[in-house]
């Protein structure tokens, strides 16, 4: 790799902290800020989806997530059309855009005296959860295109803990605000950060093509192209691969797993707080503790345990963790220890398991990058969560105790499909290309 001669003391104190090497500086550091804006933004909004989602109770949750189900049906398409119509240095800022004047439309919505409508607060839960994975999807399929397999190793952990310091001050805001400003205050202040994400989006296509004229181990691919024209094509890539099946598996089984956990805590704050305002603080809290400790692991552990250990680790840890807390709930199923459960659950998926989890697209072709992952993270994740929040609520009559035991059920499930994605992925040398129709390595570049 081409570096400096002379890197200024900042470019060294990243290498010596965070492996940051001095050619890599800029975009991992403009990555950072990026997410940083990106989940700060997702981080004021989720507050408030989660405290519309009270409203219709935790038996109503499947209905939800079956509505939002069916949106990611329409949504994958659709942001396939338009990756086919736009280049992706215009593309990827905006879908940013798209999505602040989608939080803005619902901002004057609740403004104009609609708030207590039941349907508008479906509505609004429904959209955020169907975009927030897009959104999640397309930075990390960027990060896929624009660093490689190496590279991401070292700095994935490292972008990840800007996500979380966004997180981490989201969740702060809207604990000062929530009461202060309501929840359409919130929204506003939503709508604003993602508009500065798209602008850090045309900022970073920049630093890719910087990256890909001074650092031979970045990934050679280009943002002047647009995507295959077939809608659906995220689709027909995915089921053409062993290897990305395996992904979706291993997605699917996790997704599972947090909405086991999402729900039992949903109906735990429904009947523990009597206002909106109170429960959109209680998820608000939850959230900052998780992100104050992902923070630390992941600026500072998270590059060197995945080298040290391998991504296959990385991706067991989580279904570990989650059976031995799922045996704990079954003894004591109160507020704290599910909240406590939730906050383990979300470190170890933040800190370790998402980032090893984004490696594993490296090493696939620019098209399964953002077609098939987009796919993936949303379509699949959501069929997670409709199949675990029907299972759930079917659960939830033989209280949360029932509840946990199938969540070790499921933990149990996902053990060996994360050693199996773990070890196709390891089994992959160098910067090579997974095929698509055989999951085999192909030679760099194949499609």
């Amino acid at each position: 790799m081409a570096q400096p001669s002379n890197p200024s003391p900042l470019a060294r104190l990243f290498k010596s902290v965070a492996a940051v090497e001095p050619v890599e500086l800029r975009p991992a550091l403009v990555s950072f800020m990026c997410f940083f804006f990106l989940f700060f933004s997702y981080a004021v909004v989720k507050p408030v989806r989660d405290a519309m989602g009270t409203v219709w109770g935790a038996k109503h949750l499947p209905s939800l997530f079956l509505a939002t189900f069916l949106l990611s049906l329409i949504v994958a398409p659709l942001y396939a059309t338009l990756s086919a119509r736009v280049r992706l240095s215009a593309f990827l800022p905006w879908i940013y855009g798209i999505v602040a004047a989608s939080v803005l439309g619902f901002y004057l919505l609740f403004s104009g005296g609609h708030y207590q409508e039941r349907w508008l607060a479906a509505g609004f839960f429904v959209w955020v959860s169907t975009f927030n994975l897009v959104i999640l999807s397309v930075f990390w399929s960027f990060m896929a295109d624009l660093f490689s397999r190496e590279q991401a190793k070292r700095l994935f952990g490292f972008i990840a803990a800007g996500g979380t310091a966004g997180n981490i001050l989201g969740p702060a805001i809207v604990d000062f605000l929530a009461k202060r400003v309501g929840n359409n205050g919130l929204m506003l202040i939503s709508a604003g950060g993602f508009a500065l994400t798209a602008m850090l989006v045309i900022l970073l296509a920049g630093e890719k093509r910087r990256l890909l004229a001074e650092s031979p181990d970045a990934q050679r691919t280009t943002l002047d192209r647009r995507l295959g024209r077939n809608p659906f094509e995220g689709f027909a890539l995915l089921f053409r691969s062993r290897y990305l099946l395996l992904i979706a598996l291993f997605l699917f089984v996790m997704t599972s797993v947090s909405t086991v956990v999402y729900v039992q805590l949903n109906d735990i704050i429904g009947h523990s707080f009597a206002n909106r305002a109170a429960r959109t603080q209680a998820f608000a809290t939850i959230d900052l503790a998780t992100n104050s400790l992902t923070v630390l692991i992941q600026l500072f552990g998270t590059g060197r345990l995945i080298k040290r250990f391998g991504v296959t680790s990385g991706l067991l840890l989580n279904p570990l963790i989650m059976a031995l807390a799922f045996v704990l709930v079954i003894f004591s199923p109160v507020l704290m220890i599910l909240g406590g459960v939730q906050v383990v659950r979300r470190v170890a998926e933040y800190a370790v398991a998402k980032p090893a989890r984004e490696m594993l697209f490296t090493v696939v072709d620019q098209e399964s990058k953002y077609k098939a992952k987009n796919v993936i993270d949303t379509v699949v994740y959501r069929g997670g969560d409709l199949l675990a929040a029907s299972a759930a609520s079917a659960v939830l009559a033989y209280g949360i105790s029932g509840l946990a035991v199938l969540g070790v059920v499921v933990s149990a499930i996902w053990f060996p499909i994360a050693y199996a994605v773990g070890r196709r992925y390891e089994s992959v040398r160098g910067s090579e290309i997974v095929n698509q129709a055989s999951g085999r390595p192909a030679a760099a570049g194949a499609k």
